[in-house]
């Protein structure tokens, strides 16, 4: 079913509002519409992207990483949402959690057929870990596309974060046009711009 339609990214990400959380995927809303989730490392800032896209604190953020430890589900309306998943990889938390994290994040990401797309947001400082190759690999076998957010842009000069989008880029270059990247900075919203466009045909706005 399409859902195309005439819409503001900015207008609908304003009307966002939090929905729920989720420890099972039976307690995520129906699976129709479009879904974009935001993935990442627990030191990644994920969360503070998620408030950056939507120039909200919705999204808990936290000195101690890894603080995420649910499916959060953000409603923009009553086909699209966004999704935060559980910071991986950093955190210092028992194995059956992580466990669990690693079940219901292998199973939302086989099963849920109206996920659209997904970022992947990487420390500009530390890009393209294990995990993050893992995700790269399973959005290409999946043919979802994916798109690498760099953050923490900020922490570096324009000329060190350019090098490091470039090594991105070079390292990514076989799995294109499914896999792209940018520079990024949720604290000085660098690139949200850039970020929006990739989001709006995921949302399937014009």
């Amino acid at each position: 079913m399409c859902y195309n339609v005439p819409m503001n990214i900015e207008t609908l990400l304003s009307q966002i509002k939090f929905g729920l959380s989720a420890v099972e995927l039976d307690q995520l809303p129906f699976d129709d519409g479009y879904e974009v989730v935001f993935v990442g490392r627990s030191n990644s800032g994920k969360s503070s992207t998620l408030n950056a896209f939507t120039r909200k604190g919705m999204a808990h953020t936290s000195k101690t990483p890894g603080r995420t430890q649910q499916i959060n589900v953000f409603i923009l309306d009553e086909q699209r949402r966004l999704i935060d998943m559980p910071g991986y990889g950093y955190a210092k938390v028992p194995p059956r959690i992580k466990k669990h994290w690693e079940r219901i994040m292998d199973d939302y990401f086989r099963e849920r057929r109206c996920l659209k797309g997904i970022f992947l947001i990487m420390d500009i400082r530390h890009p393209l870990k294990e995990f993050d190759y893992l995700m790269i690999e399973w959005a290409v076998a999946s043919h979802l596309p994916l798109h690498i957010l760099l953050n923490k842009a900020d922490k570096l000069t324009f000329s060190e974060s350019s090098k490091t989008l470039a090594e991105v880029n070079k390292a990514i270059e076989p799995y294109a046009p499914t896999i792209t990247a940018q520079i990024f900075s949720a604290e000085k919203k660098t690139g949200l711009a850039v970020a929006y466009k990739v989001l709006k045909p995921w949302f399937g706005i014009n």
